[in-house]
Protein backbone atom coordinates (compact mmCIF):
# COMPACT_ATOMS: atom_id res chain seq x y z
CA UNK A 1 0.00 0.00 0.00
CA UNK A 2 2.71 2.63 0.94
CA UNK A 3 4.23 4.26 -1.56
CA UNK A 4 7.95 5.85 -1.75
CA UNK A 5 6.23 9.22 -1.87
CA UNK A 6 3.81 8.93 0.77
CA UNK A 7 5.44 8.95 4.42
CA UNK A 8 1.81 8.09 6.01
CA UNK A 9 -1.45 6.19 4.19
CA UNK A 10 -4.53 4.45 5.56
CA UNK A 11 -6.64 1.92 3.67
CA UNK A 12 -10.41 1.50 4.82
CA UNK A 13 -9.94 3.19 8.44
CA UNK A 14 -12.96 2.83 10.55
CA UNK A 15 -13.89 3.97 13.99
CA UNK A 16 -17.26 3.45 16.29
CA UNK A 17 -18.46 5.10 19.23
CA UNK A 18 -21.52 3.07 20.71
CA UNK A 19 -23.44 2.74 17.62
CA UNK A 20 -22.16 6.15 15.86
CA UNK A 21 -19.95 5.79 13.13
CA UNK A 22 -17.23 8.37 13.74
CA UNK A 23 -14.94 7.39 10.50
CA UNK A 24 -16.55 5.88 7.64
CA UNK A 25 -13.43 4.36 6.11
CA UNK A 26 -10.34 6.86 5.69
CA UNK A 27 -7.89 6.57 2.66
CA UNK A 28 -5.18 9.09 3.67
CA UNK A 29 -2.42 9.67 1.40
CA UNK A 30 0.44 11.79 2.99
CA UNK A 31 3.19 12.95 0.54
CA UNK A 32 6.63 12.94 2.12
CA UNK A 33 8.35 16.60 2.97
CA UNK A 34 4.36 18.00 2.59
CA UNK A 35 2.88 20.13 4.56
CA UNK A 36 -0.92 18.05 4.44
CA UNK A 37 -3.90 20.03 6.35
CA UNK A 38 -6.69 17.71 7.07
CA UNK A 39 -9.55 19.92 6.86
CA UNK A 40 -12.96 19.23 8.87
CA UNK A 41 -15.80 21.13 10.87
CA UNK A 42 -15.96 20.52 14.21
CA UNK A 43 -16.52 16.77 15.18
CA UNK A 44 -16.00 15.40 11.61
CA UNK A 45 -13.52 13.14 13.02
CA UNK A 46 -10.31 14.69 12.74
CA UNK A 47 -9.17 14.12 16.25
CA UNK A 48 -10.29 10.92 16.26
CA UNK A 49 -7.94 9.78 12.94
CA UNK A 50 -5.01 11.23 14.62
CA UNK A 51 -5.52 9.91 17.78
CA UNK A 52 -5.47 6.23 15.66
CA UNK A 53 -2.55 7.26 13.65
CA UNK A 54 -0.68 7.66 17.22
CA UNK A 55 -1.93 4.44 18.52
CA UNK A 56 -3.81 6.72 21.36
CA UNK A 57 -7.15 4.97 20.41
CA UNK A 58 -7.42 1.15 20.29
CA UNK A 59 -7.66 0.39 16.00
CA UNK A 60 -10.96 -1.59 15.09
CA UNK A 61 -11.08 -1.49 11.00
CA UNK A 62 -7.95 -0.88 8.45
CA UNK A 63 -4.56 -0.27 8.38
CA UNK A 64 -1.98 2.32 8.80
CA UNK A 65 1.47 2.67 7.47
CA UNK A 66 4.02 5.43 8.61
CA UNK A 67 7.33 5.79 7.10
CA UNK A 68 6.58 2.37 4.79
CA UNK A 69 5.86 0.19 7.87
CA UNK A 70 2.77 -1.52 9.57
CA UNK A 71 2.00 0.31 12.50
CA UNK A 72 0.89 -3.02 13.87
CA UNK A 73 4.36 -4.96 13.50
CA UNK A 74 6.62 -1.45 14.11
CA UNK A 75 4.78 0.52 16.16
CA UNK A 76 7.70 1.18 18.57
CA UNK A 77 9.71 2.14 15.91
CA UNK A 78 7.11 4.32 14.06
CA UNK A 79 6.86 6.11 17.44
CA UNK A 80 10.37 7.26 17.92
CA UNK A 81 10.16 8.85 14.07
CA UNK A 82 6.96 10.88 14.42
CA UNK A 83 6.49 13.65 17.06
CA UNK A 84 2.88 15.55 17.88
CA UNK A 85 0.80 17.88 19.63
CA UNK A 86 -3.12 16.73 20.39
CA UNK A 87 -5.50 18.67 21.93
CA UNK A 88 -4.26 20.65 24.85
CA UNK A 89 -0.21 21.10 25.46
CA UNK A 90 0.65 19.07 28.55
CA UNK A 91 3.46 21.31 30.55
CA UNK A 92 4.57 21.54 33.89
CA UNK A 93 3.60 25.19 35.20
CA UNK A 94 6.10 25.25 37.40
CA UNK A 95 9.01 24.33 35.36
CA UNK A 96 11.08 26.61 32.66
CA UNK A 97 11.05 25.63 29.55
CA UNK A 98 14.06 24.37 29.30
CA UNK A 99 13.10 22.37 32.52
CA UNK A 100 10.08 21.08 30.86
CA UNK A 101 12.17 19.51 27.98
CA UNK A 102 14.70 18.07 30.01
CA UNK A 103 11.78 15.72 31.98
CA UNK A 104 10.79 15.03 28.49
CA UNK A 105 14.54 14.41 27.71
CA UNK A 106 14.37 11.79 30.33
CA UNK A 107 12.39 9.16 27.86
CA UNK A 108 13.90 10.87 24.14
CA UNK A 109 17.46 10.65 25.52
CA UNK A 110 18.90 13.36 23.19
CA UNK A 111 22.33 15.29 24.02
CA UNK A 112 21.42 18.13 26.72
CA UNK A 113 22.37 21.14 23.59
CA UNK A 114 19.15 19.59 21.85
CA UNK A 115 17.28 21.42 24.23
CA UNK A 116 18.43 24.40 23.61
CA UNK A 117 18.55 24.02 19.86
CA UNK A 118 14.61 23.80 19.87
CA UNK A 119 14.10 26.20 22.25
CA UNK A 120 15.70 28.34 19.71
CA UNK A 121 14.12 26.77 16.94
CA UNK A 122 10.55 28.03 18.55
CA UNK A 123 11.74 31.11 19.46
CA UNK A 124 11.97 30.66 23.07
CA UNK A 125 15.62 30.62 24.01
CA UNK A 126 15.11 33.83 25.57
CA UNK A 127 12.64 33.06 28.70
CA UNK A 128 15.71 31.63 30.93
CA UNK A 129 14.02 31.35 34.42
CA UNK A 130 10.59 32.56 33.29
CA UNK A 131 8.03 29.82 34.59
CA UNK A 132 5.34 28.38 32.22
CA UNK A 133 2.50 29.47 34.47
CA UNK A 134 3.66 33.14 33.11
CA UNK A 135 3.16 31.52 29.29
CA UNK A 136 0.93 33.03 26.78
CA UNK A 137 -0.94 30.38 25.09
CA UNK A 138 0.85 31.04 22.26
CA UNK A 139 4.59 30.33 24.20
CA UNK A 140 3.03 27.37 25.52
CA UNK A 141 2.20 25.90 22.16
CA UNK A 142 5.66 26.87 21.04
CA UNK A 143 6.97 25.14 23.75
CA UNK A 144 4.41 21.60 23.46
CA UNK A 145 6.32 21.70 19.53
CA UNK A 146 9.68 22.27 20.88
CA UNK A 147 8.97 18.72 22.75
CA UNK A 148 7.63 17.02 19.54
CA UNK A 149 10.66 17.78 18.30
CA UNK A 150 13.12 17.09 20.31
CA UNK A 151 14.16 13.77 18.71
CA UNK A 152 14.50 14.67 15.40
CA UNK A 153 11.24 13.31 14.03
CA UNK A 154 10.47 12.70 9.88
CA UNK A 155 6.58 13.28 11.00
CA UNK A 156 4.68 16.05 13.01
CA UNK A 157 1.25 15.16 14.07
CA UNK A 158 -0.59 18.01 15.04
CA UNK A 159 -3.89 18.97 16.52
CA UNK A 160 -5.49 22.74 16.11
CA UNK A 161 -2.50 23.65 16.64
CA UNK A 162 -3.60 27.44 16.12
CA UNK A 163 -6.79 26.67 18.36
CA UNK A 164 -7.51 29.68 20.72
CA UNK A 165 -4.73 31.88 20.13
CA UNK A 166 -5.15 35.71 19.30
CA UNK A 167 -3.65 36.62 15.73
CA UNK A 168 -0.86 37.36 16.47
CA UNK A 169 -0.18 33.14 18.34
CA UNK A 170 -1.69 31.80 14.97
CA UNK A 171 0.82 33.80 13.37
CA UNK A 172 3.70 32.39 14.64
CA UNK A 173 2.52 28.94 14.69
CA UNK A 174 2.34 29.60 11.13
CA UNK A 175 5.88 31.00 10.30
CA UNK A 176 7.33 28.05 12.29
CA UNK A 177 5.84 25.56 10.93
CA UNK A 178 6.28 26.74 7.38
CA UNK A 179 10.32 27.22 8.68
CA UNK A 180 10.20 23.46 9.98
CA UNK A 181 9.50 21.57 6.53
CA UNK A 182 11.36 24.32 4.70
CA UNK A 183 14.56 24.28 6.43
CA UNK A 184 14.38 20.67 7.67
CA UNK A 185 12.48 18.89 5.61
CA UNK A 186 10.08 17.75 8.03
CA UNK A 187 6.49 16.35 6.80
CA UNK A 188 3.75 18.09 8.76
CA UNK A 189 -0.04 16.64 9.68
CA UNK A 190 -2.08 19.18 10.82
CA UNK A 191 -5.81 19.48 11.21
CA UNK A 192 -7.89 22.72 11.56
CA UNK A 193 -11.23 23.86 11.36
CA UNK A 194 -10.28 27.01 9.50
CA UNK A 195 -9.26 26.98 5.89
CA UNK A 196 -8.04 30.48 5.83
CA UNK A 197 -5.38 29.67 8.00
CA UNK A 198 -4.31 25.89 5.94
CA UNK A 199 -4.32 27.89 2.88
CA UNK A 200 -1.65 29.63 4.14
CA UNK A 201 0.68 27.22 4.71
CA UNK A 202 -0.61 23.78 2.73
CA UNK A 203 1.34 21.64 0.26
CA UNK A 204 -1.85 19.43 0.28
CA UNK A 205 -5.02 19.13 1.76
CA UNK A 206 -7.57 16.56 2.37
CA UNK A 207 -11.34 17.50 3.58
CA UNK A 208 -13.31 15.37 6.10
CA UNK A 209 -17.09 15.34 6.78
CA UNK A 210 -19.48 13.40 8.81
CA UNK A 211 -16.27 10.45 9.16
CA UNK A 212 -15.49 11.14 5.00
CA UNK A 213 -12.84 11.68 2.81
CA UNK A 214 -14.49 14.46 0.75
CA UNK A 215 -11.56 15.68 -0.70
CA UNK A 216 -7.62 14.98 -0.71
CA UNK A 217 -4.87 16.30 -3.41
CA UNK A 218 -2.59 19.45 -3.74
CA UNK A 219 -3.88 22.81 -2.57
CA UNK A 220 -3.58 24.07 -6.26
CA UNK A 221 -6.23 21.09 -7.39
CA UNK A 222 -8.62 22.57 -4.44
CA UNK A 223 -7.83 25.84 -6.00
CA UNK A 224 -8.62 24.85 -9.61
CA UNK A 225 -11.97 24.13 -8.07
CA UNK A 226 -12.99 27.64 -8.10
CA UNK A 227 -12.27 28.88 -11.56
CA UNK A 228 -16.09 28.80 -11.96
CA UNK A 229 -17.99 32.53 -12.43
CA UNK A 230 -20.62 32.88 -10.53
CA UNK A 231 -21.66 36.33 -11.42
CA UNK A 232 -20.69 40.08 -11.72
CA UNK A 233 -20.66 42.85 -9.10
CA UNK A 234 -20.65 46.64 -10.10
CA UNK A 235 -19.61 49.15 -8.39
CA UNK A 236 -21.04 52.61 -9.98
CA UNK A 237 -21.47 56.71 -9.13
CA UNK A 238 -25.29 55.69 -8.63
CA UNK A 239 -26.20 52.47 -8.32
CA UNK A 240 -29.98 53.11 -7.70
CA UNK A 241 -29.92 54.98 -11.33
CA UNK A 242 -28.25 51.91 -12.91
CA UNK A 243 -30.23 49.32 -11.29
CA UNK A 244 -32.97 50.75 -13.27
CA UNK A 245 -31.45 49.96 -16.45
CA UNK A 246 -30.61 46.58 -15.96
CA UNK A 247 -33.14 44.33 -15.38
CA UNK A 248 -31.38 40.74 -14.21
CA UNK A 249 -29.68 43.23 -11.40
CA UNK A 250 -30.16 43.07 -7.58
CA UNK A 251 -28.14 45.07 -4.45
CA UNK A 252 -25.61 42.79 -2.88
CA UNK A 253 -23.92 44.77 -0.38
CA UNK A 254 -23.63 48.15 -2.00
CA UNK A 255 -22.84 46.65 -5.28
CA UNK A 256 -25.10 45.51 -7.87
CA UNK A 257 -24.99 41.86 -8.46
CA UNK A 258 -25.83 39.98 -11.91
CA UNK A 259 -25.46 36.50 -12.87
CA UNK A 260 -22.60 35.31 -14.82
CA UNK A 261 -23.04 37.32 -18.29
CA UNK A 262 -20.75 37.40 -21.19
CA UNK A 263 -17.99 39.83 -22.14
CA UNK A 264 -19.69 41.19 -24.72
CA UNK A 265 -22.60 41.77 -22.52
CA UNK A 266 -20.54 43.07 -20.15
CA UNK A 267 -19.42 45.61 -22.23
CA UNK A 268 -22.51 46.54 -23.38
CA UNK A 269 -23.39 47.29 -19.74
CA UNK A 270 -20.59 49.62 -19.35
CA UNK A 271 -21.06 51.52 -22.47
CA UNK A 272 -24.85 51.70 -21.72
CA UNK A 273 -24.16 53.21 -18.18
CA UNK A 274 -21.45 55.72 -19.43
CA UNK A 275 -23.86 57.24 -22.08
CA UNK A 276 -26.16 58.08 -19.17
CA UNK A 277 -23.85 59.51 -16.83
CA UNK A 278 -23.30 56.91 -14.81
CA UNK A 279 -19.68 56.63 -13.74
CA UNK A 280 -18.36 52.91 -13.60
CA UNK A 281 -15.36 52.60 -10.58
CA UNK A 282 -15.65 48.69 -10.71
CA UNK A 283 -16.77 45.55 -12.78
CA UNK A 284 -15.19 41.98 -11.38
CA UNK A 285 -16.21 38.64 -11.54
CA UNK A 286 -17.25 36.80 -8.51
CA UNK A 287 -15.71 32.97 -8.50
CA UNK A 288 -16.02 30.25 -6.12
CA UNK A 289 -13.30 30.90 -3.46
CA UNK A 290 -11.88 27.90 -1.61
CA UNK A 291 -14.36 28.53 1.74
CA UNK A 292 -17.65 28.48 -0.43
CA UNK A 293 -15.83 25.34 -2.21
CA UNK A 294 -14.95 23.91 1.59
CA UNK A 295 -18.49 24.42 3.12
CA UNK A 296 -20.14 23.24 -0.50
CA UNK A 297 -18.14 19.59 0.24
CA UNK A 298 -19.44 19.54 3.86
CA UNK A 299 -22.63 20.03 3.46
CA UNK A 300 -22.86 17.35 0.35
Amino acid sequence: MTTDENILETADLRHRFAAHDVLAGIDLRVPAGSIYGFLGPNGAGKTTTLRLLLGLLRRQHGEIRILGKSFDVDRIAILQSVGSLIESPSLYDHLTAAENLAVLNAVRRQPAARIDDVLALVGLAHTGSKRVKQFSLGMRQRLSIAGALLHRPQLIILDEPTNGLDPNGIIEIRNLLLELNRRDGCTILVSSHLLSEIERIATHVGILGKGRLLFQGTIEELRRRRQEVLGIRLTTSDNEAALQLLDDAEKADGEIALPAISNDRIAAINRALVARNIDVYEIRAVRNDLETIFLDLVKE
